[in-house]
């Protein structure tokens, strides 16, 4: 088995006709070990959601290599991606996106539910002691607060128990203590249980929880730093060019929420 959980290979993403197109990401290679953190930052516009969502099979390169566990995405059908991210990658968002007229329970069961899968209570309780939050298990988003939801949203992306778990700012929308819980809990995943994850951040702080910091700017990776500090990753992030040509993002569709 390859000890990369990722492999990206000269991957691009275009948008727009060939004159009036812009490359959200030009040729990036990168590879990301299993058992590994991996934060990704660059200024506005720079790639970072874009390199994430072809990177977990939710947008397609214009060209390049995209290998998952091995697995090459690039060929594959809808179909046949649809399933990949059911049973092999985990999605959080800075939005919680949870259901509030389910319980935290039933909203960590419901990809599996989606997918016509049988749901043992054992798996549900699983993913939320995961999180710390076992003994919420019947209460509503609105009887938690925003840092209880998106633990509740993180253990619905582990019910699946996927090789890699992606967040996109997963903490953006927490204040600072409550981010740093949470940035606390993706740390032990990885420490403890092994859990590839790959994050998107703007915040040198959420940043230094990372085993490594990769660096982009115009769609282009611009160095990385690794063990490094919320200090170096600010003093990194103030060499870059802060102001680049507005790149567009990939859309987030409702599959990146839940997988279907």
């Amino acid at each position: 088995m390859t000890t990369d959980a990722i492999q990206l290979t000269a991957v691009s993403r275009r948008y727009g006709t060939s004159q009036d197109g812009v490359t959200a990401l030009d040729a990036v290679s990168l590879s990301l070990r299993r058992g590994t953190f991996t934060a990704v930052m660059g200024p506005s516009g720079s790639g970072k959601s874009t390199l994430l969502q072809c990177a977990a099979g939710l947008d397609r390169p214009t060209s390049g290599s995209v290998l998952l566990g091995g697995t090459e995405l690039t060929g594959l059908s809808e179909r046949r991606l649809t399933l990949l991210r059911r049973e092999r990658v985990g999605f959080v968002f800075q939005a919680f996106n949870l259901l509030p007229s389910l319980t935290a329970a039933q909203n960590v069961a419901l990809p599996l539910r989606l997918a016509g899968r049988r749901v043992p209570r054992s798996r549900v309780r699983e993913a939320l002691d995961q999180v710390g939050l076992g003994a919420r298990a019947g209460h509503r988003p609105t009887e938690l607060s925003g840092g209880q939801q998106q633990r509740v949203a993180l253990a619905r992306a582990l019910i699946t128990r996927p090789d890699v778990l992606f967040g996109d700012e997963p903490t953006g929308a927490l204040d600072t203590g409550t981010s740093r819980e949470v940035l606390a809990l993706l740390r032990r995943l990885v420490d403890e249980e092994g859990q590839t994850t790959v994050m998107v951040t703007h915040d040198p702080v959420a940043a230094a929880h990372a085993d490594r910091v990769v660096f982009l700017v115009d769609g282009r990776v611009h160095g990385e730093l690794r063990g490094a500090s919320a200090g170096a990753v600010a003093a990194h992030m103030a060499t870059l060019d802060t102001d680049p040509a507005p790149a567009p993002q990939a859309p987030v569709s409702r599959k990146a929420v839940l997988p279907c």
